[in-house]
């Protein structure tokens, strides 16, 4: 838990703000969280849905087509 030496008191990370400073006297007290990588799940979701998408776009076309 951050600890402020100027207002001497202990801080919930939930209680402050993103930027780590202290909210009551702007003092940075602790470090700024580090950017969180997207999941591989993500990812291959987002693959999934590109084929899914692009394989119906194909059968829409060959339907438009053959009418």
């Amino acid at each position: 838990m951050p600890w402020c030496e100027d207002c001497s008191r202990f801080w919930n990370p939930n209680s402050m703000p993103p930027d780590g400073t202290c909210p009551s006297c702007g003092r940075l007290i602790g470090d700024p969280p580090a950017a969180q990588r997207v999941p591989w799940h993500f990812w291959i979701l987002v693959v999934a849905a590109v084929a899914y998408l692009g394989w119906r776009a194909i059968q829409g076309i060959e339907w438009l087509v053959s009418r």
